[in-house]
Order: structure tokens, then sequence, then C-alpha cells
């Protein structure tokens, strides 16, 4: 049986994050957009009401909200400001290798201090050399007795310098490719490891964004997440189950394209009467929304699948590029409808066309997931 209604504990974890999102994130959306600045006061805000830590199981002492329940808060938390969501939600990214490969005692160690405090993590994948060929990364980690000497560097990494802890994907076989990847906690107060320049980036300019270094870095291979040579399966499988959030992630920019297209459409006049009646505006206004609806299906299906503990590779690449996409197109297409202001720093549409456009390259650029998808809907090919 197929319903598509929410429970009641959704839909006031929805009104929550909505409400969260309008009184608190986009009242300072503006200002930390333009000025490059950190929202502190605003992460400290989501750490008292959970935000921080919603992925983090209960038996750990998080909210443990389930994958469609978190890509329900990310619509209404990317609605508000899509660089705050970024930041909030690196948080759940990094997590997430721990959650899926960690041990018991490595949950409680490193989970622990992010519910006592407000603390951010980070993801640290990509390198200059190694973006969507994670088989590149020439960050190294060689066995040293009970450790590991990490060194290299990471690039573009998502709250890299106000995190306390970092995952960090290293090759621990050189020569094997992916087969010699690893993954390890890394706390910041590790010596060796230092944080470079905050990025002067396009969008989401609330978030922080730096470029991370590891010289000689001793990481106790108690700190090993999974096993050695298993990176490149940690990577692929907390994309699967976190690149639903990032379509969710698009459609609640997409949404708020919309919502204030309808909006200016609805008082602009010209010759005589309001742009929403000539039907030029009404159906960019009609494709809009169809395709919203449509990203958002795709989102929720890909979340419920992995709430199923079932496959759903193919499903969180379509639902990550659909809602990226989506987010883009309603950006562009709420620009030309608020014409020449749309383009003016004084209204709201150049930020979220700026702000949609990376939801389309981080976590797997839209072009790795149409690979992703092709590869799925291909299959095996005789002969080959």
């Amino acid at each position: 049986m197929i319903d598509f209604e929410l429970t009641d504990d959704q839909i006031a974890l929805r009104d929550m994050a909505r409400d969260f999102a309008a009184s608190e994130m986009r009242p300072r959306a503006a200002a930390c957009d333009q000025g490059h600045e950190f929202p502190e006061d605003v992460m400290r805000k989501a750490f008292e009401v959970g935000f921080l830590t919603c992925t983090v199981p209960a038996e750990y002492g998080g909210v443990g909200l389930g994958d469609l329940d978190t890509a329900i808060v990310s619509e209404e938390l990317a609605w508000g400001c899509a660089g705050m969501y970024t930041t909030m939600m690196a948080n759940s990214l990094a997590f997430t290798p721990l959650l899926l490969f960690g041990t018991e005692e490595q949950k409680k160690r490193f989970l622990a201090p992010f519910l006592e405090r407000m603390a951010f993590a980070s993801y640290c994948l990509t390198e200059r050399e190694a973006g969507s060929d994670t088989a590149a990364i020439r960050t190294t980690a060689r066995r040293d007795g009970d450790d590991f000497i990490l060194n290299g560097s990471k690039c573009f990494i998502t709250n890299g310098g106000v995190a306390s802890l970092y995952i960090v994907f290293a090759n621990s076989a050189p020569g094997k490719g992916a087969r010699g990847l690893s993954v390890f906690a890394v706390p910041r107060e590790t010596p060796g490891v230092s944080a470079g320049k905050v990025e002067d980036k396009f969008g989401h300019r609330a978030s922080n964004t730096t470029e991370l270094f590891f010289e000689d870095v001793r990481v106790p291979a108690a700190n090993l997440i999974g096993r050695e040579g298993l990176g490149f399966l940690v990577a692929m499988r907390t994309f699967d189950k976190t690149r639903a959030a990032v379509g969710a992630a698009g459609v609640g920019v997409g949404r708020a394209a919309l919502e204030y297209a309808v909006e200016y459409a609805k008082t602009r006049v010209q010759f005589g009467k309001p742009i929403a009646t000539f039907q030029a505006t009404a159906f960019k206004l009609a494709q809009m929304a169809m395709d919203l609806e449509a990203a958002r299906l795709t989102v929720w299906r890909a979340a419920w699948l992995m709430d199923k503990g079932r496959p759903n590779g193919k499903e969180s690449a379509i639902a990550k590029c659909l809602g990226s996409d989506v987010a883009m197109s309603n950006a562009l297409e709420a620009l030309q409808i608020f014409g020449g202001y749309g383009y003016m720093r004084d209204y709201p549409i150049e930020k979220l066309v700026r702000d949609a456009k990376l939801l389309q390259i981080y976590e797997g650029t839209n072009e790795i997931q149409r690979l992703v998808i092709s590869r799925e809907v291909i299959g095996p090919i005789r002969g080959r």
C-alpha cells in the first residue's frame, strides 16, 4: 500500500524546522552571505534544538531522526538558508561513516562530545587532484606500530576551520587505488593538523570552507573506521545515505524561489496587469511547481528505501541530481520573472541562484550521479 501522508510526528518536525528557518535563519541570511560571516549565534540555537546532531541515534544521546525525517528537515533548513543548512548537515555527513562502520567504542567516544556542547565535524575526502576520482587521493596513511602517520592535504572542506573532529580518507596502501583507501577519525587538536584560509565562495557563504593540512599526524590505529582498505566502500555507502538530504535541500531552495516568484508576479504590474496573469509567466510558475513535486517525491522515496534497509544507490543519485537541478532551474526562472530586480542584491533571488549551484557540485557532481544512474539502468554489457 502506498501512503503519501506524513505522520503527526513528521508534521510537527517539519513545522518546527520551518519555524526555525523563518525566525532564526532567514533574518540573518543576507548579512552572513554578504559579509561572509559564520553564523555562530544561529548555530548555537540549532544545537539547542538538536539540528547539529539530529542523525545521531537516541542510544548515543542524539535525536535519532530517520532518513525520511532528515529529508523533511533538510528541505526546511535549506529553504531558510542553504549555507547554514550546509553547516548543520555537514555534521551528519561526517557522523555517517562512524554510524555505519564504527565500533561501539568509537561511536561513544567520538559522538559524545557533540551532544554535550555545540561542535562541528568535517568529512574530509576531496583533494586538489581527487574530486570525483576518489581513487586518486594522495593523502597517505603509513602504518607505524600501533599508529598511522598521515601526510597530505584536503580542499573545499565544509566546517574545516571550525570543526573539532575530522573524518579523513587517506591511502594506506599506495598503488592499490580505491582499494587502498582507509578512513580515520582525527581530532582537531592532534599535532600536525592545521586549517588553511577560509575560501571566498560564490554561494553558501554562511558556511565555513577551508583547506586542511596533515603533516606527520600520528593517529592511533584505534581511530581507524572499519578496516584498512575499506575507505571506498565507506564513502559510497555514506553518499547513498546522505544524498537524499542534498536533494531535499534542492527542493527547499527551489521552493523558496517559487514562493518569491509567485509573490512578485502577483504584485508586479506591467501593461496594466499583474504579470502573473500573463500566460508566459503563469506557465513558468506551473513548470516550477511541477518540477518541485517530482523532486520531492523522488527524495522521499530514496530516503524511505534507506529507512527500510533496502538498496537505494540509484534512487539516492536520482534524488540528489533531480533535487539540485530543480533548485537551479527554479532559481533561474525566478530571476527571469523578477527581471532586473532579481539581479540586484536588494532582492533574495540572486543568492538563491548562487546557492543552488553548489548543490549540483558537492557530494558528487550531478555528472557523477548520472554515471551512477546510467550504470544501474544499463546493467552488464555482454562481452565487456
